[in-house]
């Protein structure tokens, strides 16, 4: 079922309006806001037949739950995830070497977010996320991914290790993210059909995923840090895979 999200600010209703504006439910901008930026996208709104409402501070902030808004918020409609099947179905149609990226239970709304926003830079052909144990999709991953969330295609799963046999039957080649072994993410070779999966913030790939994959691969790093933040570790791989790709 598809379910209603508030989301806020110029950059966030800017990047919904550019890429999907047939979600908008509704649109709410601060009634003493006569500046050039709200006049535009007021504009926008109006070319194409959404109605913008004036609102006070007290019900922008009542609406964002006191979140910085800016003096605009929206509620749009998040689209219905599709899933397992209509994954395998997508991958099986792909003419070029799929790049995937497999998203375990990332449980920080700003990670899974700016996620999305390497993968859509990076230009993965999909995202996949399981259903139980991540960050539901809500206005902070939608803000942090920047309009990634709108550009990409994303596939939620119940069972992720069903997933991940599947994808390998498509000649998926699955490596994992995982600093407890020795072959360094630079050391494979990612211009083939691959699947790159991440870790939930701190513990990493559950045991269960881990055992799925057909490779462990990890970010060699210096200094005395242990592990990066999710989001970095998303973005060092995605963008060795496509790096790989160009030459």
């Amino acid at each position: 079922m598809s379910k209603t999200i508030t989301i806020f600010g110029f950059h966030a209703i800017q990047a919904q309006l550019d890429c999907a504006p047939e979600g908008f439910v509704g649109v709410f901008i601060l009634d003493n806001r006569n500046d050039q930026r709200a006049t535009q996208i007021t504009a926008q709104f109006e070319q194409l037949d959404i109605q913008v409402i004036k609102a006070n501070k007290r019900q922008l902030d009542k609406l964002t739950k006191n979140q910085t808004h800016q003096g605009i918020a929206a509620q749009i409609l998040l689209p219905t995830l599709p899933n397992q099947d209509e994954l395998i179905s997508f991958v099986s149609r792909f003419e070029h070497h799929a790049l995937i990226l497999i998203l375990d239970s990332i449980q920080d709304p700003r990670n899974l977010g700016a996620c999305l926003r390497s993968a859509n830079a990076a230009g993965v052909d999909c995202v996949v996320i399981n259903k139980d144990g991540s960050a539901p999709i809500n206005a902070l991953v939608h803000k942090t991914s920047a309009g990634a969330l709108n550009q990409l295609k994303i596939f939620q799963v119940t069972n992720l290790a069903r997933t991940i046999k599947a994808l390998q039957e498509e000649n998926i080649w699955v490596v994992g993210l995982d600093g407890a072994t020795d072959t360094a993410i630079y050391q494979i070779d990612l211009t083939a059909p691959i699947a790159l999966i991440m870790g939930t913030e701190g513990k990493g790939l559950r045991q269960l995923t881990k055992q799925c994959c057909d490779q462990l691969a990890l970010i060699p790093m210096q200094g005395n840090v242990e592990s990066l933040n999710v989001s970095v570790a998303t973005g060092i791989s995605l963008f060795e895979a496509s790096r790989q790709r160009l030459n």
